[in-house]
């Protein structure tokens, strides 16, 4: 039986109202910890204790809250080896993607955000001559346009990365001055403590931070609908998004959501494909499919569509399923035994659609774990639910065109619009199709990321942009200065 966790309230350590849950390792389904259970009215107090903690801390200086940052990095960065540990325990992740993706990446975006805080804030506008009128004396009007800190901000965070998705979050938050109150998904929640307590070694005042966790709906909902919240920051599914951004609504509260995806990878006949099934093939293995970047929806020029078919699939026989802390793991569980059924169900599904399955299928002969066979699919069209619905699993399926434009179409007939892809040897062409996608980014021969390029989603894959300054600006509001010259 794992140690049990306490919540992170107004600076202290709160035994939970409602008792704890248990916390499963999806590899070996025994217990990592009991998370705590936050009755509605300790959301409420943490939402308070946040709203209490607001005057003092945005009045800090930049500086100040720079330092703070950076303590808590370096906290982060002492304890990395018990950290990387626990995350891999909490979200089944290999050893590489626990160490380097998750608690390397949310330390290196606190360190950002240590520099982000002394970011100027102030845009300096042109001046502007008025004559005399109604609204009084001409003359000279200077202005200036400054970002201040929204308030109090709800940060909903996903499952799929307990370190680098509450990073960056928490970290911009903070560096503009809000305080905040996180609550974590509720399948590897222990992580984000860890960070909580990073936070607190490192001096930030109390209150400003504040973690609280729970498996049932209620408390993310009481995270929402607390009148001291001014903004929700939600990381998670397209139908969980919609009901926050109701609730919004109603309280006319600002919202960051980072929503679903099924990514198109545009793929053309003149494409390098061992690139192009190289950046497909992460769908099988980065973080087991669970990541709504991926390349899941390959739209294949007809002209390389069976090479680039069985290229895929020699690349998926490549790849080792099994327990993530072995050496040459490469595909990890899923989150969850009702994941990974859920998974199964699209794979039974798109069977009965009329896909063609070209690869995997099959649960892993595996005695324990939530793993799922690395999928591919072949001969899809796009009217199959298999296309057309996020799967957020190792899953890909592959639906052939013959010109540009008839791509293209196929393409953009989805709800999602977060990252797009497009391969090809044309770079000219390569840019005027990824201007036709509406997407929110688009790599072209490449899955990188540029971690100072804006990031979320056009449609309903979400609302906002963050990451690099532009998490800065969304953590802000926006104030216009005007004076007489």
């Amino acid at each position: 039986m794992g140690a049990e966790q306490r919540l992170f309230i107004g600076g202290e350590w709160v035994e939970p109202g409602g008792g704890h849950y248990e916390v499963i390792d999806p590899a070996t389904e025994e217990t990592v910890g009991r998370a705590p259970e936050a009755s509605r009215e300790q959301v409420y107090a943490a939402t308070a204790c946040a709203r209490d903690a607001f005057a003092g801390w945005s009045r800090t200086t930049p500086e100040e809250r720079a330092a703070i940052l950076d303590r808590a990095a370096d906290v982060m960065q002492r304890e990395f080896e018990p950290h990387a540990r626990l995350a891999q325990r909490e979200s089944g992740a290999p050893t590489g993607i626990a160490r380097g993706m998750q608690v390397g990446v949310g330390i290196a975006r606190f360190r950002r955000y240590a520099r982000g805080a002394l970011e100027p804030v102030e845009t300096p506008l042109p001046p502007q001559i008025n004559e005399a009128g109604p609204m009084g004396r001409a003359g000279v009007l200077g202005a200036v346009a400054v970002r201040r800190p929204v308030g109090v901000v709800t940060c909903i965070t996903s499952y799929n990365n307990p370190w680098a998705n509450p990073a960056g979050k928490v970290a911009p938050a903070l560096a503009m001055g809000n305080t905040v109150v996180v609550k974590p998904a509720p399948q590897d929640p222990l992580s984000v403590y860890r960070m909580a307590e990073a936070l607190e070694e490192a001096g930030v005042p109390a209150g400003v931070v504040n973690v609280v966790t729970g498996s049932a709906p209620a408390v993310g909902e009481a995270a929402v609908d607390s009148p001291d919240v001014d903004m929700v920051s939600f990381t998670g599914s397209t139908a969980v998004g919609r009901r926050i951004a109701e609730v919004c609504g109603r309280g006319m509260k600002r919202q960051l959501m980072e929503l679903g995806g099924k990514g198109a990878a545009l793929v053309f006949d003149d494409a390098d494909l061992d690139s192009a099934v190289l950046g497909i093939g992460t769908t099988f293995s980065f973080y087991s499919g669970q990541i709504c970047t991926a390349p899941t929806r390959v739209i294949a020029q007809r002209g390389i569509h069976d090479r680039l078919v069985e290229k895929l699939t020699e690349y998926l026989g490549h790849l080792a399923v099994g327990d993530p802390t072995q050496r040459g793991t490469v595909v990890g569980p899923v989150i969850s035994a009702a994941h990974r059924d859920r998974i199964e169900s699209y794979v039974e599904l798109g069977k009965k659609e009329g896909a063609r399955l070209v690869a995997g299928g099959e649960r892993p002969a595996l005695d324990r774990g939530f793993y799922v066979a690395p999928t591919l699919f072949a001969d899809c069209t796009n009217d199959m639910r298999v296309v057309r619905e996020e799967i957020f699993g190792p899953v890909v399926v592959v639906v052939p065109f013959d010109e540009e434009e008839e791509g293209i179409a196929l393409a953009e007939d989805s709800a999602y619009g977060l990252l797009d892809y497009v391969w090809s040897g044309d770079v000219a062409r390569a840019f005027r199709v990824a201007g036709r996608l509406r997407a929110g980014g688009v790599g072209i021969n490449t899955i990188g990321r540029n971690m100072e390029a804006p990031f979320g989603g056009f449609k309903k894959s979400g609302v906002g942009r963050d990451v690099g300054s532009y998490a800065l600006h969304a953590y802000s509001e926006i104030q216009s200065l005007v004076w007489p010259g």
